[in-house]
This record gives C-alpha cells, sequence and structure tokens, in this order.
C-alpha cells in the first residue's frame, strides 16, 4: 500500500469511530428509523434571482420553485466565494477557502501586467488529508458518489473518489465543458451518442447510481454538480426558439447600463440562449425528483439545492442580471456571493418555509451530518455551523455570528483583491490595492448604493479590525506589490 493513503485511512477510521465527546455524541441521535438519503443539487454560476421563486419572471424554473415550496428557503444564504474553486472545497469540507488556500478557481488567473498587486500562491487541489462529507457519509455505511464538475484538482489521485466517493462520473480538473453536446470531452465521463446534452447524460447517471443503491437497500449521498450554467452557452435549439420568442413579449429597454465603478452590467434577464440552459438545469432536478417519487422514498430523502457564487453579469458574454443585488460572479458585492439555497425533507421539514438566517458553505456539512442523524467532526468542518435547528424551526431568532470572504485575486470578471465582513445587516469591504473601505446597510440598502465607511467611523473600524483578526486566525495569505505594475487599474 502507498504511504500517501494512510493518512486517509486513518482519516476514515476517525470519522467511523466518531467523537470521543459524550454529550456530542448523545446529541446525534438518528432523525429516522431508516437513516435518511442525501441528494445534494449544486449549480454553476447560476444566481440567486435565476429563479422563479427568488423573483425571476423571464426564466422557467417550474421544478426547483416545486422543490423551493416543499421545504425551507433562504433569503440570505452564500457561497464562501465570488468563483467556483474556493465554494466548492468550502462545501465539502466545512472550512473557509482562506484556511484550505484554494480562495480562486484551480489553477486560478495569471497575473496581467497592469495589476497593482500579485496573488499568493494557491494550493494545487483539495488536501487528501482533508476529510469531506462523504468520507464522513461512507464511514457510516452509505453508498457515495459524485456525478458533474468537480474542479477541486486535476489528476486521478485528486479526484472525487479519491475524496470519499466511491463513484465518480464527470469529475475532474475542469472548470467548463469543452461542449454541452457530446462528445464532451470530459475525462470520467463516456461521450454519448452525437447530440446528447450534458444536463440529460448527468441526470442519467445520477439516477442509476440512486437505482442501484436503492436495491441494494443501503443509504446513499449523492452530489450532482452540474456544469450547468457555466459559459459556453450552449443550449438545445428548441429552448432557445422558445425564449427567443418569449423575448418578443417583453417590454422595451435597456439590458445594460454602463459605469463606474463596476463598468458594464447586465440589468435585465433577456438571453435566450441562458434562459434554455437554467430551463434544461430545472429539467434535470425535475427528473431526479420524479424518480425519488417513484421508487417511494422522497419521503426520506434530503435534498439541497444551491450554487457555487453569483451569476455572470459583468462580463464574458453578461449572460444574466442579478437586480437588485449588484455586481456578479467574481466580485465582492452581493450580486457575487449571494446564493439560491432551499432544503427539502417531506415530513420532517416545514414546508414553504422563508427564512432569512444567515448561512454561509462550510455550513452544509454540518448539517448534513445532524440531519442524517450522524456524529458531528467538529475537527473538520472547523468554519462550519450547522442550521438544522433553523430548518426545523425556520422562524427561530438567530443567534449574533460575522462571516467572511477572502479573495486576494484579480478575477476575470474585472473584479478586485478585497476581503469582506458581514454581521448582522451590516457588511464591510476592504479593498487590498489601497486599503479603502466601504460600509452597507444590507436591510435599508440590499443593492449596496450607499457606503456608509464615512459615516460610521466606529462601526466600519470595529468591522475591520473583526475581519483582519479572522484573516490572521485562519492563516489567510494575502497579496504583495507588484513592482513593475502601472499605479492605477
Amino acid at each position: 500500500m502507498k504511504s500517501e493513503f494512510l493518512p486517509r485511512l486513518l482519516l476514515l477510521a476517525a470519522v467511523a469511530a466518531g467523537p470521543l465527546n459524550a454529550a456530542e455524541t448523545a446529541r446525534a441521535k438518528p432523525s429516522t428509523a431508516q437513516p435518511p438519503n442525501v441528494v445534494f443539487i449544486l449549480a454553476d454560476d447560476l444566481g440567486q434571482r435565476d429563479l422563479g421563486v427568488y423573483g425571476s419572471s423571464f426564466y422557467e424554473t417550474p421544478h426547483l420553485d416545486a422543490l423551493a415550496r416543499r421545504g425551507v428557503r433562504f433569503t440570505q444564504a452564500y457561497a464562501a466565494a465570488n468563483v467556483c474553486s474556493p465554494t466548492r472545497a468550502s462545501l465539502l469540507t466545512g472550512r473557509y477557502p482562506a484556511r484550505l488556500g484554494i480562495t480562486d478557481w484551480l489553477p486560478g488567473r495569471a497575473p496581467h501586467p497592469g495589476d497593482r498587486l500579485l496573488s499568493p500562491e494557491l494550493a494545487p487541489h483539495l488536501g487528501s488529508d482533508t476529510m469531506t462529507f462523504a468520507d464522513a457519509f461512507r464511514a457510516a455505511g452509505y453508498r457515495t458518489a459524485f456525478i458533474g464538475k468537480w474542479h477541486l484538482g486535476d489528476g486521478p489521485e485528486n479526484a472525487p473518489d479519491r475524496h470519499g466517493f466511491e463513484l465518480n462520473r464527470g469529475g475532474s480538473g475542469k472548470g467548463s465543458t469543452p461542449s454541452y453536446f457530446s462528445p464532451y470531452r470530459l475525462p470520467n465521463l463516456a461521450d454519448g451518442p452525437p447530440g446528447e446534452y450534458l444536463d440529460e447524460r448527468l441526470t442519467r447517471e445520477t439516477v442509476s447510481f440512486i437505482r442501484a443503491a436503492h436495491a441494494e437497500g443501503r443509504p446513499f449521498l449523492v452530489e450532482l454538480s452540474h456544469y450547468a450554467v457555466h459559459i459556453p452557452l450552449q443550449a438545445k435549439p428548441e429552448l432557445i426558439a422558445k425564449y427567443t420568442a418569449k423575448l418578443k413579449s417583453l417590454p422595451a429597454g435597456a439590458d445594460f447600463a454602463e459605469g463606474p465603478p463596476d463598468g458594464r452590467v447586465r440589468v435585465r434577464q433577456t438571453n435566450p440562449i441562458y434562459a434554455a440552459m437554467v430551463e434544461s438545469l430545472d429539467t434535470s432536478v425535475g427528473a431526479v425528483l420524479a424518480e425519488l417519487a417513484a421508487l417511494g422514498i422522497a419521503d426520506n430523502t434530503v435534498v439541497v439545492f444551491t450554487s457555487d457564487n453569483g451569476g455572470l453579469a459583468t462580463s464574458e458574454g453578461w449572460p444574466t442580471s442579478n437586480l437588485p443585488l449588484r455586481g456578479g460572479k467574481g466580485w465582492a458585492y452581493e450580486g457575487g456571493v449571494r446564493e439560491p439555497l432551499f432544503v427539502a425533507w417531506p415530513g420532517h421539514l416545514p414546508a414553504g418555509a422563508v427564512t432569512d438566517a444567515i448561512v454561509t458553505s462550510p455550513d452544509l456539512f454540518p448539517t448534513l451530518l445532524e440531519l442524517a442523524g450522524l456524529p458531528p467532526q467538529p475537527a473538520a468542518h472547523v468554519d462550519g455551523v450547522s442550521f438544522a435547528a433553523t430548518l426545523a424551526q425556520p422562524e427561530r431568532k438567530q443567534p449574533d455570528r460575522a462571516i467572511f470572504w477572502h479573495y486576494p485575486h484579480y478575477s476575470n470578471q474585472r473584479g478586485r483583491p478585497h476581503g469582506a465582513v458581514r454581521r448582522g445587516d451590516w457588511k464591510l469591504i476592504e479593498w487590498f490595492e489601497d486599503g479603502r473601505t466601504e460600509l452597507f446597510n444590507l436591510a435599508a440598502d440590499p443593492g449596496e448604493a450607499h457606503d456608509l465607511a464615512t459615516a460610521e467611523p466606529d462601526r466600519t473600524a470595529s468591522l475591520l479590525a473583526e475581519l483582519r483578526a479572522w484573516r490572521q486566525q485562519v492563516g489567510a495569505r494575502l497579496p504583495r506589490p507588484n513592482p513593475p505594475a502601472a499605479t492605477t487599474r
């Protein structure tokens, strides 16, 4: 046996044993006689406002809207980063990206001549000895599968099946698919018949796994991690035609706004190709839910849906709008990090509930453990806080808590290096190029139009100190000056 695999074997043994703290073990009682199955569906680049249940009128998402109404929907759920790889690592591990050293998409953006700062070095992949929620569920006897986009390291040694997932279909170091139509040219996913659409293929792989696990009589955990709706913008022709026709019924108006500080930004949802991609994603979710119902296991399956960062609104085709949220993917503002999130478990969680609880990516790991009645792993999900109690009682008052972001990079979407903290209604952004801060009251100003840093100096200083103390605590890596760079950007 190769020595590099020993840490993971020891890790799995520790997970199986559970924590030694008796009080923690006593709290983790199974929620049902039969352990619940878990279906975690992750979209790529889907903005919060891209679903009907969150306010979209152009995109059609009946299955996702119905799923949200069958469970608990969050209005203030956040991705741990404004781009994909860091959030994906955080969801899996219960840790902030800064603690993992994965603070940008992998392998990261090359420096540009005009960059005033040089980005810190990235961890090249998710560490082999870092526990994931798949490790915990697999050690508890669950069948586990990963279907779709991984983007947490190249090579078979860094694939999902080295991080707790028994089955891997389509997961690799690739951050996007070369084509949404077969041939896909994706590692770990054989090409289908010519013209097969990727969302449909990933759905069939997911359904096949669910059927096999159910036939064995074993509980299962599956992560369906769609490549959609990430660029390239490619959709089924009949759906593009549908939304092209629908576009004609919209009132006239400007699709874009121009000007500082964000530059060009899409202000209306009017892209027929993107709308068609959203519908295909929605259809996939509907097919998975239908399979759970057909097998008679819908009432014993926890279904979670969210996205990895905000919608793409400021570059690379400008396919969607996040308004009234500001900005989009790659930015510090709400449009870049506020996500759709809902959790359904019929008969166990209230249906049709909406909560304004503030939650973030690291919270998923401990939440899934608690819902499944598995012991917590506090040494692993060190930054996550279970929101299972919120799911049970969405109306309950939430404890005061700060959440953080660390993005010491320039993004492909023109975003700049920054850190940020949200505590209660207040959000502070620190821009690393010049140390400038912005302060917003999100309850009064969800669009972040009014910077209150000068008007609230004491609050600004307090939040900035808290943000900097957190960075030191998690070992966040900071950018350094780029001497040849231009003095302005």
